[in-house]
């Protein structure tokens, strides 16, 4: 199956082929998480609630480098969250630059 007809992933990088995603479960360890990163597959997160510590906790994973989500909230939310902490680690270009001049 493509990753791009998977509606129940939200992405956070590059998408790769769902199977072969190490699924570390629902809101795991960061520990847990960086042991499955350094196997060097992509890695899989199920974040529970739809609050923003939910959203919070998604932004700490994408900081680890978690691949793909399953969020039970609204992928629009995650997908600003995982935008934001993609330009904070300098991965994208931010969507909207400011510059405060005193």
């Amino acid at each position: 199956m493509d990753a791009r007809n998977r509606s129940d992933l939200v992405w956070a990088g590059a998408l790769a082929d769902p199977e072969d995603l190490l699924d570390a479960g629902i809101d795991p360890s960061a520990e847990e998480v960086e042991a499955l990163l350094a196997k060097g597959r992509p890695v899989k997160v199920t974040v529970t609630g739809s609050d923003s510590g939910a959203l919070a906790a998604a932004a700490v994973y994408a900081w680890l480098g978690v691949s793909a989500f399953r969020f039970p909230g609204d992928p629009g939310e995650l997908r600003q969250v995982l935008d934001m902490v993609a330009s904070m680690a300098g991965t994208r270009p931010p969507t909207l630059g400011r510059r405060a001049l005193a």
